[in-house]
């Protein structure tokens, strides 16, 4: 999954929750900047931030491996 799909999907669940970005930034321990810049896909989130997120969120980082393309 692409980080701009990951935003995407933070964003929708944040609206969807009603929960504003300074709001989630605050209990994520990031900047609103920060917050905004994951969501737009125009950073690379280390994988703390993302499952600090996902957990307030109420959503799961998954890691799966792709089988191999013969």
């Amino acid at each position: 999954m692409l980080v701009s799909e990951i935003g995407k999907q933070i964003k929708e669940r944040r609206d969807t929750l009603g929960i504003t970005q300074p709001d989630l930034a605050e209990m994520a321990g990031i900047s609103v900047n920060t917050l905004y810049k994951i969501e737009t896909g125009q950073a690379n989130p280390t994988v703390n931030v993302l499952n600090k997120i996902a957990d307030i969120l109420g959503m799961e980082l998954t890691l799966t491996i792709k089988k191999p393309e013969l």
